[in-house]
């Protein structure tokens, strides 16, 4: 996705090794090389660094995307991103938040930023459920625009009251459980 959106992605890492290149990283040929080695290590254009030297790497965006409490009190100090999106399940401690969010480092958090497939699974049930047809393109749409609502409402309060993104998230959230059941009443 970054990639696709003009993104130089220069850090790669799964389970057997981490490649580098500052300069960014062919990923078709990345691709390729992992399909016919089963290893990220040795692909071409790439240099294979320690596994823990990944998570000092210079770059703008992080994304963990794995394993859950992978950013921890032990590397937290030495991420070099500006901001984070979780795409793994709970992959920060809240004692690695807090060493980021001291350090001025932005996380978007799971729940934001998995939400896309939730809802995409939504309108899955929606179309299923009353005999729509959407195309590809309407659904694209449709999730980019509930999408960017759902972050400029959280990035909105989270700047009013100077919280976490996370925090705002679940303020949110709570909010909406609350507002429903007000309205709604609770079901047996």
């Amino acid at each position: 996705m970054f990639a696709q959106a003009g993104a130089k992605i220069v850090a790669v890492q799964d389970v057997g090794a981490t490649v580098y290149h500052p300069d960014g990283i062919d990923l078709g040929a990345l691709k390729a090389h992992l399909a016919a080695h089963g290893t990220l290590a040795g692909a071409p254009g790439t240099e294979t660094i320690a596994g823990d030297d990944f998570w000092g790497v210079p770059c703008e965006f992080l994304v963990p995307a794995t394993l859950e409490s992978q950013i921890n009190r032990y590397n937290a100090d030495r991420i070099a991103a500006r901001i984070i999106v979780e795409g793994a399940n709970g992959p920060t401690t809240p004692e690695a938040e807090a060493i980021l969010a001291d350090r001025g480092i932005v996380i978007v958090p799971d729940v934001l930023a998995n939400a896309g497939g939730v809802t995409v699974s939504y309108f899955e049930w929606v179309k299923d459920f009353s005999s729509f047809f959407w195309s590809e393109d309407e659904i694209n749409h449709r999730l980019e625009r509930i999408m960017s609502e759902a972050f400029q409402v959280i990035w909105q309060l989270a700047e009013e009251r100077k919280l976490s993104l996370r925090t705002a998230a679940f303020v949110i959230g709570c909010s909406r459980v609350l507002e429903a059941r007000a309205i709604r009443g609770l079901y047996p």
